[in-house]
């Protein structure tokens, strides 16, 4: 139980010094910082899923890092995170090296995102509903829903 808060601790210190861009510039804080992300993230924080799940899709270095960062933020987005579900919904529709992109997935996760309250989703399965994409077909009437 002590591990817990000192887990805790050292990530709220971390999120912290992540706002100080010398703290971010500095190789060793960096790498401290990263380590308190991702302890929190496999400690199963839904929030620090998704920042860190956001870190490493945009900003982390290599494939296997964009591939952490995009698995963290489903686990996020199945927990509920709006801005995590909206994030995984846009790796959808754009697809990877690995993965052809998939409108009707993007559609699910972009649902999942308007029940929880993001602002963007819905006007994105409108237009996703009225154009139709890759695996889903258009559809006016969902598209008019969603509007």
């Amino acid at each position: 139980m002590l591990w817990r808060l000192k887990a805790r601790l050292s990530y709220w210190l971390a999120r912290k010094l992540f706002h100080w861009p010398w703290c971010v510039r500095q190789p060793r804080i960096w790498r401290w910082m990263e380590g308190q992300f991702a302890r929190m993230a496999n400690l199963g924080s839904t929030s620090a899923q998704s920042f860190y799940g956001h870190i490493l899709a945009f900003r982390g270095q290599g494939m296997g890092a964009r591939e952490e960062g995009v698995r963290l933020l489903r686990l996020a987005a199945l927990s509920g995170d709006a801005k995590a579900a909206y994030q995984v919904g846009v790796f959808s529709l754009a697809g990877t090296l690995s993965k052809t992109p998939d409108a009707a997935e993007a559609a699910r996760w972009w649902t999942m995102a308007a029940k929880a309250g993001h602002p963007l989703a819905g006007h994105k399965l409108a237009v996703l509903y009225q154009q139709g994409g890759p695996g889903l077909m258009a559809d006016p009437q969902m598209a008019r829903l969603y509007r």
